[in-house]
């Protein structure tokens, strides 16, 4: 059963031209998540262009520099629901030069939709798409093969796409993958099943969307609580009270748990779990929770309360897939501050492993500088030690930011292998 306040977030991503605007606008016009002054707006902007109908691409390409020259620069969110679900699109770019973006956009995402133009079948950038939906560990990619009005509605065009497709996406870790047949210009198969398609028996996107089911994508076996902050509210009501705060990333905690505090290894049993709305007999991700312990033990911003039977790996030289965010070059050997979880501190690029070739996926060891968009495994040695998951198993607490202290701007993303 589909929880109706449930959230989806899901990520556009496609070559340029293969239609991602269009899909994105075709999806929030047909299901009649567009507010009529917005409607009467881009209706405007389609006649002064001489468009026929509404340029449905138009409700997506926020930049003037998307709207003139028809293509999608920056990452766009967009929000809508329907009565099933809740949607956050992040509309990414589809130009190589933006490679950075659309890992900013996939990285929270719990499903990708790869465009693809059933005329040219898949191409450089659909793989290289795909990568990078493999790379973030995105658990479900629904392939669009967009443009069958431009193919005469063919199956043939349809499953030469779907067999590309799969030859190329055995090598890569994707647990979920389904392929639409659709045209978003047209409307076929996006919110309403398509007339001109009889031979496809699955369901349009919007159904594939608001029944996928993404409870399992969280991680409910290892208990991880990073710690925000300690709270001593110092009232007549709670005079001693002591309690951590924060979101717990994945797992259960229960009143009762025995617990170890990380990294300094302390033990303790939960004697509460507090909200604002009152005690819980237990807490999943992704609640957000105050925890008191039974012990007084120091316990600070950046800590981690896991379980003791189940804890991460502590260490301080960790190997990363890096996306290098930044126009400046890495500096070879530069401090740098770590971001992980609610854990600050610095660290630097001890050594850079290899670099992946987003056009042919190859790794090359010889050539070491970093420069933006590239994608690149590297060893990152911290001045103290962090606590955490492979990205695969755990997607918050296996991943990290690095942020350049003299200007303060993230330079990088990584996930730890």
């Amino acid at each position: 059963m589909i929880d109706n306040n449930q959230l989806l977030r899901f990520t556009t991503a496609g070559s340029v031209d293969d239609g991602k605007s269009t899909l994105i606008g075709r999806l929030l016009y047909d299901s009649k998540s567009i507010f009529e002054d917005q409607l009467a707006a881009i209706e405007n902007t389609s006649k002064k262009r001489g468009h026929e109908g509404v340029d449905l691409a138009l409700f997506t390409d926020g930049l003037r520099d998307e709207r003139e020259q028809g293509i999608t620069i920056d990452v766009a969110y967009r929000y809508f629901t329907t009565p099933k679900r809740k949607f956050i699109i992040a509309d990414t770019p589809g130009h190589i030069q933006y490679t950075r973006n659309m890992v900013t956009g996939a990285s929270t995402a719990n499903a990708a939709i790869i465009l693809v133009d059933a005329r040219h079948g898949v191409i450089e950038q659909t793989k290289r798409h795909s990568f990078i939906a493999s790379l973030l560990q995105i658990p479900h990619v629904i392939v669009c093969v967009n443009k069958m009005d431009l193919v005469d509605y063919s199956e043939e065009a349809f499953n030469r796409v779907i067999n590309q497709f799969e030859e190329f996406s055995s090598k890569l870790l994707v647990r979920d993958i389904r392929f639409i047949p659709i045209s978003a210009l047209e409307g076929d198969n996006v919110v309403n099943r398509s007339e001109h398609m009889n031979w496809y028996q699955g369901a349009p996107l919007l159904h594939t969307l608001e029944t996928l089911h993404i409870s399992s994508d969280i991680n409910k076996v290892d208990a991880r609580f990073p710690v925000q902050t300690v709270l001593r509210p110092q009232n007549d009501s709670h005079r001693d009270y002591r309690g951590y705060a924060g979101r717990l990333e994945s797992g259960v905690l229960r009143v009762g748990d025995e617990i170890t505090v990380m990294p300094s290894g302390f033990t303790s049993k939960i004697k509460s779990i507090d909200t604002f709305d009152g005690t819980l007999e237990e807490a999943f991700a992704p609640m957000s929770v105050s925890i008191t312990l039974e012990d007084d033990i120091d316990i600070s911003r950046g800590d981690m309360i896991v379980r003791t039977k189940n804890k991460p790996e502590v260490v301080q030289d960790i190997e990363v897939m890096l996306c290098w965010l930044h126009n400046n070059s890495a500096k070879p050997r530069a401090k740098y501050t770590i971001r992980h979880t609610s854990n600050e501190q610095k660290a630097m690029i001890k050594d850079v492993v290899y670099k992946i070739d987003i056009n042919t996926l190859e790794r090359n060891t010889n050539d070491t500088e970093l420069n933006m968009n590239d994608i690149c495994k590297v060893t990152l040695r911290t001045t103290k030690p962090l606590m955490v998951d492979s990205y695969r198993e755990n997607r918050t607490t296996g991943s990290i930011i690095l942020i350049d202290d003299a200007t303060n701007e993230t330079v990088a993303a990584g996930m730890v292998v």
